[in-house]
């Protein structure tokens, strides 16, 4: 039979079993506590408005008139906010924005951060097709840009041959580039993704996807 294990040895294991029970209640305790002090602010400062009008024998239930409290002021902020997005919240960007773009260094990081979000939004998430590798300024100087389109325009039939459209940002603020016309063969489409290449713009290079992709890694030998 095998011997029994030392006391100090059992004494470890209820400790580290005490602490991962301590572990998994705690985000729940958390929550609770949290969700209790939410409805206890908020219920505690708004039933006092209305209990007057509570029967009598309804009024010792303090807990649920604080919930429906709480409740209450929720729905009421939610539908502000809808009423201030749709009625109110365009004028009152404009001003904020007038204001933040007056403070001098402020209104240029504003603006920059703007035109971000503006270019590479969901509105425009179509904007890039791929990230590609082209020889730029010079031969023997590689940098990445995006296949933008292939479509073939005036630019590109005045030129004589087939042309493919790529912007080539500049770091770390990509909103700005360059817009090249290059032949395909002068064109290297690589396999990383769009936001892959636009963290490594934006990074300076700091952030480089690896290579090969983790699902080529995991995939089996044939």
């Amino acid at each position: 039979m095998p011997d029994d294990p030392p006391a100090s040895s059992r004494l470890v294991s209820v400790r580290n079993a005490f602490f991962s029970g301590v572990l998994l209640l705690a985000p729940l305790w958390v929550t609770i506590w949290a969700l209790h002090a939410i409805i206890d602010i908020v219920g505690g400062t708004f039933r006092p408005l209305y209990e007057f009008y509570l029967p009598q024998s309804l009024l010792h239930y303090t807990i649920l008139w604080d919930i429906a409290a709480t409740l209450a002021v929720l729905v009421l902020v939610t539908i502000l906010g809808y009423v201030s997005h749709y009625v109110f919240g365009k004028f009152f960007l404009r001003i904020i924005e007038r204001f933040v773009q007056s403070i001098p260094g402020v209104g240029a990081v504003y603006n920059s951060v703007k035109q971000i979000v503006a270019t590479f939004g969901t509105q425009n998430r179509n904007l890039f097709n791929k990230v590609v590798l082209v020889e730029y300024p010079r031969k023997g100087v590689w940098t990445l840009g995006f296949l933008t389109n292939k479509a073939q325009a005036e630019a590109q039939s005045r030129a004589g041959t087939t042309l493919w459209t790529v912007f080539v940002p500049t770091t770390p603020n990509p909103t700005s580039g360059f817009l090249l016309f290059l032949p395909e063969s002068d064109i290297v489409e690589l396999e990383m993704s769009v936001g892959e290449g636009m963290k490594m713009i934006i990074s300076g290079g700091a952030v480089v996807p690896p290579w090969p992709p983790p699902e080529a890694r995991s995939a089996p030998n044939r």
